[in-house]
């Protein structure tokens, strides 16, 4: 059983096989997949899945806590399990690809900040967009 299904049992949701199946390429995934990524590679191991059943099953594993929702810019919604501890991102606006890191003197700078305009930080998401050094700037 992959993580996503565990944490899916463990808050009660009724697993059908397609859900399972959906759960299953969420785990499996290196990137952080759109709708109809996850409906391509879905489909590729049931061919009887919907779009319809993808996009019930992301936003009910969303609404449980159990992924995350970015929009990149890109005009798509994209998913990733809910980490288990906090990262940011960097976005190739070329090529749409995410890396994900976490820097210590970011986070610090971001609490100081919050502490100097009068609050505490509780949570922040942080997404840097870029291209490769060398690479054409996009217009």
């Amino acid at each position: 059983m992959t993580r996503i299904e565990q944490l899916c049992v463990d808050k009660g949701l009724r697993m059908t096989e397609q859900r399972r199946i959906i759960a299953r390429v969420l785990s499996d995934a290196a990137d952080h997949p759109d709708a109809e990524e996850l409906y391509r590679r879905a489909s590729a191991l049931d061919p009887h899945i919907s779009i319809a059943t993808v996009y019930r099953t992301v936003k009910l594993f969303e609404d449980a806590g159990i992924l995350e929702r970015h929009d990149f810019r890109d005009g798509r919604s994209r998913y990733e399990e809910v980490p288990e501890s906090h990262h940011d991102h960097l976005i190739d606006v070329q090529t749409g690809s995410v890396i994900e890191f976490r820097n210590e003197e970011i986070e610090a700078l971001q609490k100081r900040v919050a502490e100097e305009l009068g609050f505490e930080l509780v949570d922040h998401r942080l997404e840097l967009y870029g291209v490769p050094k060398g690479a054409k700037k996009p217009r």
